[in-house]
């Protein structure tokens, strides 16, 4: 019975061994994996940063477009207007006319 004990003993002190030579190897790797997770976050946040500055620049030389273009836009709406208020009173005044108040 003591043969038995003592081999279980010698057993579970391997096993002790393995596991405490697992537990430094997976706090390896997770400092490993940290450090890589950290790099390719920089790398990722660079590629964005550059990304980034380009729409904005291309979007800044678009601006002077649009703002052109609304111009033009409130140029003509202004027109219309002023022809939508000149047919409506020429239809008023035929209207006027027509019925007599005037």
């Amino acid at each position: 019975m003591e043969a038995r004990v003592a081999r279980l003993e010698s057993d579970v002190a391997h096993v002790r061994t393995d596991i405490a030579e697992i537990k430094t190897d997976l706090r390896a790797l997770r400092t490993r994996m940290d450090e890589k997770f950290d790099r390719l976050e920089s790398k990722f946040d660079a590629k964005f940063d550059s990304f980034e500055s380009k729409v904005d620049a291309r979007f800044d030389t678009h601006e002077s477009k649009f703002d052109r273009l609304e111009a033009k836009l409130d140029r003509k709406f202004a027109w219309l207007l002023s022809l939508q208020l000149a047919t409506t009173a020429g239809i008023l005044g035929a209207m006027a006319r027509g019925f007599g108040w005037l």
